[in-house]
């Protein structure tokens, strides 16, 4: 029995939800914007409006099926995520480091320059924003998904190395240093 899936989501005042069981999606609607998910024919959701919750359930029949059992965690957190991301937001913090590399807001894209000859342009996706205060680059957005990829795609384009230290690192990441070649 999934321990996540059993819990119901609480949805606090000034959220709309919009539950259609036929099409199997569910669009939450808040102070920081509109999000929503079409969840697996494998779980059932239910919109209880007077105790403002969502409940998540799997059938007695497919409580033996160890992938239904999964899809049931799985969409009792993604619907979690979307409310936690229409009220709260969520963020990630980056770090360039590197001598003369940079970052900067460039219109509807962020600009790196991370010593290639060029600078690299990484367009936002939509509800996704991000601010640059000298060397840190904060990824913020509604959209849980769409935050987390942008930031690690932002990553992807110079990662940390453990010899010299720099690239693009998150604020919370620890790069475990190496040795270089010892002279003998």
């Amino acid at each position: 029995m999934s321990r996540v899936g059993k819990k119901p989501i609480s949805v606090p005042g000034g959220v709309k939800i919009a539950h259609d069981e036929r099409t199997r999606t569910v669009s939450v609607e808040g102070p920081k914007g509109k999000l929503s998910f079409s969840y697996r024919p494998e779980v059932d959701v239910a919109w209880d409006e007077s105790d403002k919750t969502i409940t998540c359930t799997l059938p007695e029949a497919r409580m033996t099926d160890r992938q239904s059992r999964a899809y049931w965690g799985t969409t009792r957190s993604r619907i979690s995520n979307l409310v936690s991301g229409v009220t709260e937001g969520y963020s990630k913090k980056l770090e360039v480091i590197g001598v003369g590399w940079n970052a900067k807001i460039k219109g509807k894209a962020l600009e790196l320059n991370v010593g290639y000859c060029h600078p690299v342009l990484l367009p936002f996706p939509a509800g996704v924003e991000a601010v640059v205060e000298g060397a840190a680059i904060t990824i913020s957005g509604p959209d849980k998904q769409a935050v987390g990829q942008y930031a690690a795609v932002v990553r992807s384009k110079r990662p940390p190395e453990p010899y010299n230290g720099k690239g693009i690192k998150y604020s919370d990441e620890i790069i475990i240093r190496k040795q270089g070649k010892a002279l003998s």
